[in-house]
């Protein structure tokens, strides 16, 4: 289903490729954001805009009608600058998977059961630990309880 544009008086539809991030409270009205994209959080995307593989809409920015951001460009606000780094655009390809990722994380703890959830709280309230490479740092090692391992994560004898 597209969009009526007033200006040009015709239906546009709005496309979204594949592997694209688009950040929270963006709005994309009858544009077109190809494969590999970023839409940042909150720019709006407007009618008959075209958002073109590797390229960026920052933050907040603005991407006014008929408007098309290159290959590899990021624009902010309504400024265009120059190409995106190699690394920018790894950020971008690497953008979409996390966020799919997260999405199954949140998923798989809202799966959970509440017995399981209350055990996790007191396993972690028990086993409070940095992360292992901090830890190492300090010289600390630091084990857990038995009996609060659980079944499946218990380590296996050799």
């Amino acid at each position: 289903m597209g969009v009526f544009c007033e200006v040009i008086g015709k239906v546009l539809p709005t496309i979204i490729g594949k592997n694209v991030t688009v950040g929270h409270s963006a709005v994309l009205h009858g544009c077109t954001v190809e494969d590999e994209a970023f839409i940042g959080m909150g720019a709006t995307v407007l009618d008959g805009a075209v958002v073109e593989k590797n390229a960026m809409a920052a933050a907040g920015s603005l991407v006014r009608q008929n408007t098309r951001i290159p290959f590899g460009e990021l624009l902010t606000h309504v400024i265009m600058t120059p190409k995106n780094t190699e690394e920018e655009i790894a950020f971008i390809s690497e953008s979409a998977t996390n966020y799919s990722n997260l999405a199954q994380v949140h998923a798989a703890e809202n799966a959970k059961e509440l017995d399981q959830i209350e055990f996790e709280k007191v396993l972690r309230k028990e086993v409070v630990r940095k992360d292992e490479e901090y830890d190492s740092m300090l010289g600390v090692i630091r084990e857990t309880p038995a009996e609060l391992v659980l079944p499946d994560k218990a380590p296996k004898a050799t």
